[in-house]
C-alpha cells in the first residue's frame, strides 16, 4: 500500500477569548491555531535563576534508586514587561519542560513528588506501557495526594517520541494549562546518522493583561473548543525559539503538541523535511503534502532533514496562523559539516507490532461522542451555547467519564478489535487510545493508512474506524486530548483480559 500524507486542512484564526468552532477538513486534520504574543522568559522560581534545560537520563539498572522528579509552583516570565511574572507548575523548580532520555531497553524510573495542591499523575502519552505505569489517576493509579509520591518504573517496548501530560479524572485541564508538560524520548538502540536530534515542544498559555494565568474550569470553555491560550511557548520559551545547527548537518527534529486545545497545521519553510515517524513509530519516509502537516493535541512527529552547506542559511517551523507563526528558527553558523553521507531514508521498523491487522474475525464496536454545546446553524458565527449539566459536559456511548463508570467492552488478549467512531457533538474531535497503535481505516475496510498512530483527529457528523490487535492487558482509555473535555467526560475505557 503506498504512504499518503495526511490529508491536508483549511482554517483560520479564531479571536480570542471566543467560543465558535472551528472549520477544518480532512480526517486527521487540526484546529487552527489562535492569536499568541512574543515574551521574554524568567527564572521559574522567584528571586533565582532560570536553570537550564533539564535533560534527564533515567537509570537502567533495576537495582538503581528512581531519579526523583518534583512538580511544584514556581514563577516564569511570559510577557515582555519585565515587572510581570505568571505563577505557574513547573519540574524541578524550571519552567522549561523536561526532555526524559533513554535508550531502547532501558529503564524509565522516576519518583514523581507531587508539591502542588492538587492531585496528580502523569501520563506517557504514546507508550504501550504497562498498564499499573499508563499514570491515569482514578482508573490505573490513585492519584498522587499533595505531598505524596509516586514512582513509575517500566521500559517502553518501542522507540520514538512521546509526550508526558498529567491525567487525572476531573482535574487534568488545570496542572497542564500551569505548565505540567514535557517529552520522553526513547532512542532506538542503533539510532540514525544525524549531527542534531532535537525536540520541540510546542504548549500555550492562556493569561489575563497582568501575566496571571485566568481561571481554571470554565463550563463554557470545556463544553465548546477548550481551554485555548492566547501565547504559545515552544520548549519553554516564547515563540519563535531560535535554533542553531550545523552547515551541512543532518537533524532530526521530534514535533510534539502538549497545548491542552491548541491545535494547528504547521508547514516548513525553506526546510526541505521527511516524516520518519508518526506518533512514535516508524513509516517510510515521505515528504508532507504541500509542506504542511496537521498538528492536533497529542500528536507527535519524527522529521529528518539536511540543512543547507553554507554559513546563515535558515528556515523555519511555522504555525498556520494569520500571516504565520514561527514556532522554530533553524539557522546554519560553526564548524560545516563535511562528508559525503547517504539519502535520508527509514529509521527502522517496529517488529512488535503485527505486519497486517486481520479484520476478518475482529471484535466491532461502535463508539458514539455526545454532548457539549450546540451550533445555531441559522447564526453560524454566534458563540455556542451550553445550558446542559455542567459535571455531564460530555458523554461516551451515553455516559459521561468519572470514576467508576462501566467499562465500553471487554475482549481477550490479542484479540483485533475495530472500533467505529461516531462523533455526534458540532466539534471536532482529538481522540487517544491509550496502550495500544492502531491504523486507520479506509471507509470501506478495504484498507488503512500506511502508519500507526495513537491520536487522531475526527470531524464532526463523521464517522471513522481504527484498527489495533488487543495484546496489552489491563484497563486502557480512549478520550480526548483536549484536557477540559477529558475532565467533563469525553471518555471511556475497555478492558484486556
Amino acid at each position: 500500500m503506498p504512504h499518503r500524507s495526511p490529508s491536508p486542512a483549511a482554517g483560520s484564526a479564531l479571536p480570542e477569548p471566543a467560543l465558535s468552532r472551528r472549520t477544518l477538513l480532512g480526517s486527521v486534520a487540526a484546529l487552527a491555531l489562535g492569536s499568541t504574543a512574543a515574551a521574554a522568559q524568567a527564572p521559574a522560581r522567584s528571586g533565582s535563576p532560570m536553570k537550564p534545560a533539564p535533560e534527564v537520563k533515567s537509570e537502567s539498572k533495576p537495582e538503581a534508586p528512581a531519579r526523583p522528579l518534583s512538580a511544584g509552583p514556581g514563577t516564569t516570565r511570559l510577557k515582555p514587561e519585565p515587572a510581570v511574572v505568571t505563577p505557574v507548575w513547573s519540574f524541578d523548580g524550571t519552567a522549561v519542560p523536561p526532555v526524559v532520555r533513554v535508550r531502547l531497553g532501558e529503564t524509565v524510573r522516576l519518583r514523581v513528588e507531587n508539591k502542588t495542591d492538587k492531585p496528580l499523575s502523569l501520563h506517557w502519552h504514546g507508550v504501550r506501557n504497562q498498564n499499573p505505569m499508563d499514570g491515569v489517576g482514578g482508573l490505573t493509579q490513585a492519584p498522587i495526594p499533595p505531598g505524596g509520591d509516586f514512582t513509575y518504573a517500566f521500559a517502553p517496548p518501542d522507540a520514538g517520541s512521546f509526550l508526558i501530560r498529567p491525567l487525572v479524572i476531573g482535574g487534568s485541564s488545570e496542572p497542564a494549562g500551569r505548565g505540567l508538560s514535557g517529552m520522553l524520548v526513547v532512542e532506538e538502540a542503533v539510532p540514525p546518522a544525524v549531527d542534531h536530534d532535537l525536540t520541540v515542544l510546542m504548549q500555550d498559555w492562556r493569561l489575563s493583561d497582568d501575566g496571571t494565568l485566568l481561571p481554571f474550569g470554565q463550563t463554557a470553555f470545556a463544553a465548546s473548543s477548550g481551554r485555548l491560550g492566547n501565547l504559545v511557548t515552544v520548549n519553554g520559551k516564547p515563540a519563535p525559539d531560535a535554533v542553531p545547527v550545523r552547515p551541512g548537518s543532518r537533524v532530526r527534529l521530534r514535533l510534539a503538541n502538549a497545548c491542552n486545545a491548541r491545535g494547528t497545521r504547521i508547514r516548513f519553510d525553506n526546510l526541505k523535511v521527511y516524516v520518519a515517524a508518526v506518533d512514535g513509530q516508524p513509516t517510510d519516509t515521505f515528504e508532507p503534502l504541500r509542506a504542511t502537516l496537521p498538528f492536533p493535541p497529542g500528536t507527535r512527529y519524527d522529521l529528518m532533514l539536511d540543512m543547507p552547506a553554507e554559513v546563515g542559511a535558515a528556515g523555519s517551523i511555522t504555525a498556520l496562523v494569520g500571516n504565520g507563526l514561527a514556532l522554530a528558527t533553524l539557522t546554519t553558523g560553526g564548524e560545516p559539516v563535511t562528508g559525503k553521507r547517504g539519502a535520508i531514508g527509514p529509521i527502522g521498523e517496529n517488529k512488535l507490532l503485527p505486519a497486517e491487522v486481520k479484520l476478518q474475525n475482529a471484535l466491532r464496536r461502535d463508539v458514539v461522542l455526545t454532548g457539549g454545546a450546540r451550533i445555531d446553524k441559522d447564526k453560524p458565527a454566534a458563540e455556542p451555547v451550553y445550558t446542559g449539566d455542567a459535571a455531564k459536559v460530555w458523554a461516551v456511548n451515553g455516559a459521561g467519564g468519572t470514576a467508576g463508570v462501566a467499562p465500553l467492552f471487554t475482549v481477550k488478549r490479542g484479540q483485533v478489535v475495530v472500533l467505529a467512531l461516531r462523533n455526534d457533538t458540532a466539534f471536532p474531535q482529538a481522540l487517544h487510545l491509550h496502550g495500544h497503535s492502531f491504523r486507520l481505516l479506509h471507509p470501506l475496510d478495504d484498507g488503512w493508512e500506511p502508519y500507526w498512530l495513537d491520536t487522531f483527529q475526527l470531524l464532526e457528523g463523521r464517522t471513522a474506524r481504527i484498527a489495533f490487535k488487543a495484546d496489552n492487558p489491563g484497563r486502557w482509555v480512549i478520550g480526548s486530548t483536549v484536557l477540559e473535555r477529558f475532565d467533563t467526560g469525553l471518555w471511556g475505557w475497555f478492558e484486556v483480559t
